[in-house]
Parts: structure tokens; sequence; C-alpha cells
């Protein structure tokens, strides 16, 4: 048996089947063991069930096959602004006294290599290469750190795609340019929470047409995931299958000089992240 666990969820839009990886790499069918991955499955003990599945009896899966979104229908996308100090200075804002929330429409997550689209009228969509966090278990009013870890499932790579004009200057309300459809590649794979020693010290990049653009680690965030979670706890319930992206490091389009590289149709957007895998997105138009 494999004791490592990294879930994943394969097939056409809509219609993904449970998988986990085995310790070759090769895609293994969780039908049998359960129906999706979700709030239902992580609350459930689904990921100690596929621990005690020998996964070489599990049928095998093509290499070949989409890979989804690795959590299906999170109930809400909290996310975290401004929360790396020198993605902070490269927007000319100071660093927040306390968590800056924002939420991200549930639809807008798609598989980490499914297109992005630019959204009509746009002209200012821009990158994140960003640290989703899964929730496991209810958190509500945590008490510390150590809480809220135990609420922690697991973690994913998530590209918080952002239009800086509806985002900014559009009449408030950050999440007008954050909600568009396909603004949250998600995966490929959800790693479960033992599996990352220290989730403060992770790499993450992000490259345009294999250009670098984001260079950062997880070290260099302002509140971290324990405090995230906490501090969250004590503004909504979370539920099992909610997603939080905890911020991004510098390197966005919006912190760069005149002309911007805001992305275009024809663009390709390379993510990764220690231990978590990597996405590769093409550009298209809504």
């Amino acid at each position: 048996m494999e004791s490592r666990v990294r879930l994943l969820r394969v097939g056409p839009a809509g219609a993904e089947r449970p998988a986990v990886l085995d310790a070759e790499g090769r895609i293994r069918d969780l039908s049998g063991v359960t129906g999706d991955i979700d709030g239902d499955f992580l609350a459930g003990g689904g990921v100690e069930r596929v621990r005690g599945t020998d996964l070489g009896t599990l049928p095998e899966l093509a290499p070949s096959t989409r890979v989804g979104p690795p959590v299906a229908r999170p109930g809400k996308i909290v996310c975290v602004g401004l929360n790396y100090s020198d993605h902070a200075a490269e927007t000319g804002a100071p660093e927040p006294a306390e968590p800056v929330l924002f939420m991200k429409a549930p639809n807008t997550i798609v598989g980490p290599d499914d297109e992005v689209l630019v959204p009509r009228g746009s002209v200012k969509t821009d990158w994140e290469v960003e640290l989703a966090v899964v929730i496991g278990r209810t958190a509500r009013y945590l008490a510390d750190d150590e809480a809220a870890m135990a609420c922690v499932a697991g973690y994913a790579i998530s590209n918080d795609v952002s239009e800086r004009e509806f985002q900014l200057e559009r009449g408030g309300q950050w999440d007008k340019g954050k909600s568009c459809e396909t603004f949250n590649p998600m995966g490929p794979w959800l790693v479960t929470a033992d599996e990352i020693a220290d989730p403060q010290r992770l790499g993450l990049r992000l490259r345009v047409n294999g250009e670098t653009r984001q260079d950062g680690d997880t070290a260099n965030m302002i509140f971290g995931v324990a405090e995230i979670v906490r501090y969250l706890s004590g503004f909504m319930v979370l539920e099992p299958g909610d997603v939080i992206n905890t911020g991004t490091p510098a390197g966005v389009a919006m912190g760069m000089p005149e002309p911007k590289p805001y992305l275009r149709a024809g663009d390709v957007v390379e993510l990764e992240i220690d231990g978590l895998g990597s996405q590769r997105q093409k550009v298209g138009q809504a």
C-alpha cells in the first residue's frame, strides 16, 4: 500500500471521475472507493479509505486523460490579497495590518491545463500563482494555529486570474475582476496536508510565453496558512471542500513598467509550486 496520497479528478469537464496517483505516477480510478473528491469525501474519512486501499488493484486510466480541478463543487473560494510583502510593494500598497479578504465565484474553478478566457472588453487580464488551501473539516472560531492546521485537508496550485480594470477601476469591489469564467485554474493534484512538512517553505513560480514572471517563496507571506485559516474562522464558517487562495508574490503584470504585458489570446501561462505539480494554460478570448 502507498501512504502518499495525491488526489485528482479526470475526464471531460463536468463529468470528472475521482482518481489517485500511485507510486509510479500512474493514474488509478477511485470510482470504486468514492463517488467524488468533495467536501463529504474530505470530512468523511475519504483520504483514510484511499490510504487503506491497495492502489495496484484499481483500474489504470490513460495518462492523456484531461485533468480537472482536484476538488468538486467547493462551497466558496476565499482569497487573501496583498499577502506577500514584495507584491504589496510592487502595487504601491502598504503591508496590511490584517488579512485583506475577497471572494471568487466557485464556478471560476477549472482544470490546471484548461483554457483561460480573456473576458469581453478586458484590457488588463493578469496572472497570480498562489498556494491554495483546501479545508477538510468545519472551522468556526478556531482558538489557535494548531486548531487551524487540523482543519486543512491539503494543498494545490491556484492561478488567481484577475482583470485589473474590472477589479480596481469599475466602482469598487474586487470580486468584479476576480470572478470571470475560467479565472481560477486549480490543480493538478490535491496533496494531503501531511505530505507538506511546512507550507511556509514552498517555492512558487510562473512563466508567460516561457519568460519567468514570478519566482517567490511562501516564506514571504505576511500572514501564514495557519493564521489565515484561524482568522477567517472568526468571520465565516469554513466548510469541508472550501478553497482558500493565500496570495501571490511579486511579478504580476500590474506591477510592471508600461506597457504592462497583460495577457492576450495566444499567450501560454505555466505555473508550479514545489511538491504540488504544475499547470499550463493557453489563453483564449471569451
